[in-house]
């Protein structure tokens, strides 16, 4: 499908988000292995949070949904029952890699497979942790989806991640709800909460004393009514649509704005941003408010080590912005950024250089100088739906007409992506 996106006056108005993704996949797996009827509201309406869901009912969960409200009846710690097929895990990296450790302590045989693009994203690092805890598992050529998963008992692990990946983290914690021992996992670099909270708040017994997260075995876990809060990655859109187009004011209400996942405002406000947080609460351990953005100037920044880790899905479109700012964006330490959906290094730079914007390309990351003027263009999101949601915000400032080819990808994330972007315009 192709999008065709015309250059936008001044953006204003309010929007509402869907539902947080990663906090909607973790929700919906421990309400699975939870006693009784979870409901959650304002699930995320991507792609990937449906195939978290179709895992779940195959697993033998009653899965009811209603837009964006999910009833799930879960089966307890030991409920889940033998799928009859390989479990589809779409293009979720999260689904695969999270879900893993739950499959890793079953009792029965699964197999977990994904379209062609998740096909070739490598599983190592959570391939290595819970073979240490003694599951069975592989991997085609020992690396790739899908995964064969065998019946195992798992043992405790204290596990010190090489790399910040808060899905790995969460594989691992998922796995040590079924271990014998308490199960400690260690991060290199801080990366977002959501499932130390979720956890708690399910009712696991976890502890967190620095970087070291540790969780106690075989709890019963308790069904809960959650509220999941406006996805903050995807206001990382309208945030950066603002502050291209002059004279933009745009509220988004009821994001998520848990401190773990705060480094994309505090680097916007740091950079020049004129962003206002408003009507701050917080509900189930996550706090959630109105972020309210006016056009202003951006001097652009530098991107490395912890904080690539903390922005690295946001890095797309905050390129895009570092080429209008003044002194332009260096990203390094993005190597991660290789092995996404697509090559986003590759991605980003191949759509920058269509519109006339000069980028330098590294081995783990790019730069991109300020003060340079878009061109009107023809992307291509390359399958991949933070591409085509950076390139249809780029357009936004362009000189003319452009055309996203394959703006359908958004839908993975944020089928309702170009609505709302379209609904800002006056």
């Amino acid at each position: 499908m192709d999008e065709r996106i015309s250059p936008a006056g001044p953006l204003t108005g309010a929007l509402r988000l869907p539902g947080d993704k990663s906090i909607s996949h973790r929700y919906a797996m421990l309400a699975a292995i939870a006693e009784g009827r979870s409901v959650l509201h304002n699930y995320s309406t991507g792609a990937d949070c449906a195939s978290t869901l179709a895992c779940v009912r195959a697993l033998g969960i009653g899965v009811a949904r209603d837009g964006a409200e999910v009833a799930i009846s879960g089966c307890g710690l030991d409920g889940l029952s033998q799928p009859s097929h390989t479990l589809d895990a779409g293009n979720s990296g999260s689904t695969i890699r999270m879900l893993s450790g739950i499959l890793a302590a079953q009792p029965f045989p699964a197999r977990i497979a994904g379209d062609a693009s998740l096909s070739r994203r490598p599983m190592e690092r959570i391939l290595r942790p819970l073979t240490a805890m003694g599951a069975s598992i592989s991997a085609r050529e020992g690396r790739y989806p899908p995964l064969a998963i065998g019946p195992a008992r798992l043992r405790a692990i204290d596990y010190a991640l090489p790399v910040p990946s808060a899905q790995v983290k969460t594989c691992v914690l998922f796995a040590g709800l079924y271990a014998e021992g308490s199960t400690t996992v260690r991060e290199p670099a801080r990366t977002r909460d959501h499932t130390e909270i979720a956890l708690r708040e399910f009712g696991a017994s976890i502890a967190m004393n620095g970087r070291a997260i540790t969780l106690e075995p075989k709890p019963r876990l308790q069904a809960r009514e959650l509220n999941v809060p406006g996805d903050l990655s995807s206001a990382a859109f309208f945030l950066v649509a603002a502050l291209l187009v002059p004279g933009s004011r745009v509220l988004i209400e009821g994001v998520g704005l848990n401190p773990t996942r705060s480094s994309l405002l505090d680097f916007l406000v740091s950079s020049g941003a004129d962003i206002r947080i408003r009507d701050l609460a917080v509900e189930a351990g996550e706090p959630a408010g109105t972020i309210e953005v006016r056009y202003s100037p951006v001097r652009g920044g530098v991107i490395e080590k912890d904080l690539t880790a903390a922005l690295i899905d946001e890095i797309p479109v905050l390129a895009v912005l570092g080429a209008a700012s003044g002194e332009g964006l260096v990203v390094r330490d993005a190597a991660e950024l290789r092995i996404k959906e697509t090559d986003r290094i590759a991605t980003v730079a191949d759509n920058l250089r269509r519109m006339g914007v000069e980028a330098e390309v590294f081995a783990d990351g790019l730069r991109v100088p300020g003060k340079q003027s878009f061109r009107a263009a023809e992307f291509e999101s390359f399958g991949d739906h933070r591409i085509a949601m950076a390139f249809a915000v780029a357009a936004l400032a362009a000189s003319g007409e452009s055309t996203i080819h394959g703006a359908e990808a958004a839908a993975v994330s944020f089928p309702e992506f170009f609505n709302l972007l379209g609904s800002l315009r006056r």
